[in-house]
């Protein structure tokens, strides 16, 4: 039987864990299915390495971002830089920027004003941002209400509470869930199950998060299967329409019009 296909929409690439065997990771993910990826760039330098992969590679784009924990650096240098990738075409996207307030690895007003200069940076481009939000709800909620519909963004890895997810899908937000989903921890069954199907994504992250019953090894994108199938079991759906529904939206969210390649 032909695996669905799936959009893993928000993995590293770059990761100097994947790199050794990159393609083999490839290989894997297209025999189950998973046929488009974003790979992420963290830093500028990061960044311009996603863009070789996604350049010389069907079915791979980038983003290019400070991450939260890197804010600390943020200069007009190097939104310049991030101003110059935003115009190469395998970028479509900003981020991942944000705020995480669980590690404090920056001050949290630069995490902050490093937020605010990439949303308006992605606004300038018409490119979507990429969010990373831990233990800042309310900060986050607070950003996304400032720039009210001069963006839109996709909270990536989502854990945050109920009034974030009211903020995020008020202001025409995406939301996307990784292998968290599958972890007996996890307590946000009820918010998979709000998100609008046309609005929600799953991601890997790898290779960070691996998903049950890979959990403890290294994330690739070939995992994905198994977040699809624990969030088509949350919201009640078949495993083959979250994995339709998800990649519409992701491709509606990147800006996608065809398969490259």
């Amino acid at each position: 039987m032909t695996p669905a296909r799936l959009f893993d929409s928000h993995l590293h690439l770059t990761d100097e864990s994947l790199l050794p065997d990159l393609e083999a990771v490839l290989a894997a993910a297209r025999s189950v299915g998973v046929e488009e990826l974003v790979t992420i760039g963290t830093t500028p330098e990061d960044a311009a390495a996603a863009c070789g992969i996604a350049g010389s590679r069907p079915g791979i784009r980038a983003s290019a971002g400070l991450h939260p924990h890197e804010a600390s650096r943020f200069d007009d240098a190097v939104l310049g830089e991030l101003d110059r990738l935003a115009g190469r075409p395998e970028v479509v996207a900003i981020g991942e920027t944000g705020l995480d307030y669980h590690y404090d690895s920056a001050p949290r007003d630069a995490q902050r004003a490093a937020f605010r200069a990439q949303a308006e940076l992605a606004a300038r481009h018409g490119l979507p941002v990429v969010v990373h939000t831990r233990d800042a709800d309310g900060d986050t909620a607070d950003l996304i209400r400032d720039m009210g519909r001069d963006v839109t963004g996709v909270l990536h890895c989502f854990t945050g509470g109920n009034a974030l997810l009211d903020t995020a899908l008020e202001a025409g937000w995406y939301v996307s869930f990784s292998g968290i989903v599958t972890f007996r921890s996890f307590d946000g069954a009820e918010r998979v199950a709000r998100v609008p199907g046309d609005r929600l994504l799953i991601e890997t992250d790898s290779p960070y998060l691996a998903p049950v019953p890979e959990r403890g090894h290294r994330n690739e994108p070939a995992f994905l299967v198994h977040t699809c199938r624990a969030v088509a079991r949350l919201r009640g759906e078949e495993t083959d329409q979250v994995a339709a529904s998800t990649r519409a939206a992701a491709r509606t969210f990147y800006g996608l019009r065809e398969l490259s390649g």
